[in-house]
C-alpha cells in the first residue's frame, strides 16, 4: 500500500542518514579496509536509485561507492564469466 511505501522510504532514508554519518569519517563501514559489512551494504545501496531514493543527497555514500568500485577485481553486478 501507500503508507507501506510511505513507512519504507523513511525507515531508508534513516538508514541512508546513518551511512552518511559513518562515512563522513571513515572510507570503509569497520577498520581501515573493506570488510563484509561493506559488501552486504554495497548490494543493496548501489541499487537504491531504482527505488527512489536520491543518493546525490549523500555523497559520504557517494565517495564510498566509488572507491567500492575502484577496487581491483570488482564487477558490476550484471558481470558474467567471459564476458567482455
Amino acid at each position: 500500500t501507500g503508507e507501506q511505501i510511505a513507512d519504507w522510504q523513511t525507515r531508508g532514508h534513516r538508514v541512508l542518514g546513518v551511512m552518511e554519518t559513518r562515512l563522513a569519517s571513515h572510507d570503509w563501514f569497520a577498520g581501515n579496509a573493506l570488510s563484509v559489512a561493506d559488501i552486504a551494504l554495497y548490494a543493496y545501496t548501489h541499487v537504491a536509485e531504482d527505488g527512489g531514493f536520491d543518493l546525490s543527497a549523500f555523497p559520504a555514500i557517494g565517495a564510498w561507492l566509488k572507491r567500492v568500485e575502484a577496487l581491483p577485481g570488482y564487477r558490476p553486478m550484471d558481470w558474467l564469466p567471459g564476458a567482455s
